[in-house]
C-alpha cells in the first residue's frame, strides 16, 4: 500500500494556486465535504510509535513525505526515515530546501516529486521569484551527490501555461515530468477564464503527445511524461482503471492527527476517513469509490474518475463539464495516435516494457 503522511502543513512558499489565494472569496461548492475533523493540527501530533506499529504491518508500505513543505520539518523526516519499517520512500517539495538535507537521506529516496511549472518566467510568476533557478540548481546538486533515483518534474498548469512550450522545455531538464490541472479544487470559477484557455490546452494536449510519439520514434525510448503512461499502456491493452491515482484504495494519506483520509486533498473530511493509524489495518482499509456523474461515463475506464475530492464536493458545480472536456481531449489524443505506438510495437522496435514505471507514486495522472 502506498501512504502520503502530511508531516506538516507550514509551507516557505506562497504560490498563486494555493496559500495565495486562501482568502479569495469563493463560489458556494455544489456538495459539502460533510463533517469537518476539528482536531486536524499543523504539525504531526500522535506518537510515531503508533505510525511505525501501523506500517509495520504492511512489508510491503511505501511512505511519501507531504505537506505544506515537508522539508519544514526535514528534522521530523530523517528522524521517521531513521526508525520507520519501511524500505521504500517517495518525497513531494518545492525543492527550496532539499539541498540542505543531507545526501544521505536525499540518495535514499526512491522517488522525488519538485515543484516546477515550466520556464523561468512561468515558475517565478506563479511560486517567486528566484524559485526556477533554485529547484534547477538544486536538481542538479542532488543527482552531483549520488541520487540514482526517479526526479519528476511536477508542474501546476494554470490559464498562463502553454502546456506544449512548458512540458518540451521542462524536458531538457528532467526525464520525468508530470502536471495537475489547477482546475476544480477550489469554488473559483467566476474569477477564471477556464472556459477559453481550456480550448488552448485540449490543442496543445492533441500537439504534445504527438510530439511524445515522435521521440518514441526516433530514439526508442518512452519519455515518463506521466499523464500519457499508465493511459497508454492500457489503451494498448484493453485495460481499464479505477482512479489513477489510487486515492481510497492503494493510497492513502495519514493526516497529522493519525486520522487516515483517502486523499491528501481531503484533509479534515471526517466522513471519508479510512481508520486511525493506532488500530487499522493498513491492508485491508476500506475503499472510498468514485460516484457519479462519473461511473455513467463512456470514458469512465480510461478516466477513472480523475479527483475523489472534486467528485465528492463538486466546487465548480456543473462547470465541471470543461474539466472533463480536457480528459476527453487527452483519451482522443492518445487514440489518435496509438496505431504509430502499436506499429512500433509491432515491427519490434518497441516493447511493453518501455512503459513501465511506478503507479500510485503522487502523480495524480490525469490532469
Amino acid at each position: 500500500m502506498f501512504f502520503h503522511l502530511i508531516v506538516t502543513d507550514d509551507c516557505n512558499l506562497c504560490c498563486s494556486y494555493c496559500r495565495g489565494k486562501m482568502f479569495d472569496e469563493e463560489d458556494p461548492a455544489g456538495h459539502s465535504p460533510g463533517t469537518i475533523d476539528e482536531t486536524i493540527c499543523e504539525n504531526l501530533a500522535f506518537p510515531l510509535t503508533e505510525l511505525y506499529a501501523f506500517l509495520a504491518r504492511d512489508q510491503h508500505a511505501v511512505l511519501t513525505f507531504i505537506g505544506g513543505e515537508p522539508l519544514v520539518r526535514s528534522d521530523l523526516v530523517m528522524e521517521i526515515m531513521d526508525d520507520a519499517p519501511v524500505k521504500r520512500f517517495m518525497l513531494q517539495t518545492n525543492g527550496t530546501l532539499l539541498a540542505k538535507l543531507p545526501k544521505e537521506y536525499t540518495n535514499r529516496f526512491e522517488t522525488i516529486l519538485i515543484s516546477i511549472d515550466g520556464d523561468k518566467a512561468l515558475t517565478d510568476r506563479h511560486r517567486g521569484e528566484g524559485i526556477y533557478d533554485m529547484v534547477l540548481s538544486t536538481a542538479n546538486l542532488i543527482r552531483k551527490n549520488g541520487y540514482k533515483g526517479e526526479l519528476i518534474a511536477r508542474m501546476t498548469i494554470a490559464e498562463d501555461t502553454d502546456i506544449f512550450s512548458a512540458v518540451t522545455h521542462l524536458a531538457n531538464h528532467f526525464t520525468s515530468i508530470h502536471w495537475q490541472m489547477d482546475a476544480d479544487f477550489t469554488g473559483d470559477f467566476s474569477h477564471r477564464r477556464f472556459a477559453v484557455w481550456s480550448e488552448e490546452y485540449n490543442a496543445g494536449i492533441r500537439r504534445l503527445v504527438s510530439e511524445w510519439v515522435s521521440r518514441i520514434e526516433k530514439t526508442g525510448v518512452v519519455p515518463k511524461w506521466y499523464p500519457f503512461l499508465s493511459t497508454t499502456e492500457d489503451l494498448l491493452l484493453g485495460r481499464s482503471s479505477k482512479l489513477r491515482c489510487g486515492s481510497g484504495y492503494a493510497n492513502y494519506s495519514i493526516m497529522t492527527n493519525g486520522w487516515i483520509a483517502p486523499c491528501p486533498i481531503m484533509v479534515g473530511m471526517a466522513d471519508y476517513y479510512a481508520g486511525h493509524v493506532k488500530d487499522a489495518d493498513p491492508i485491508h482499509l476500506p475503499e472510498v469509490p468514485i460516484g457519479e456523474p462519473c461511473l455513467s461515463c463512456d470514458i469512465y475506464g480510461f478516466c477513472g474518475g480523475r479527483c475523489l475530492y472534486s467528485n465528492i464536493v463538486r466546487p465548480w458545480r456543473d462547470e465541471s463539464r470543461l474539466v472533463c472536456g480536457t480528459v476527453r481531449a487527452l483519451h482522443d489524443a492518445l487514440v489518435e495516435n496509438l496505431p504509430r505506438i502499436q506499429k512500433m510495437l509491432d515491427d519490434g522496435t518497441l516493447s511493453m516494457e518501455a512503459f513501465a514505471h511506478t503507479r500510485y507514486n503522487g502523480c495524480e495522472i490525469i490532469p
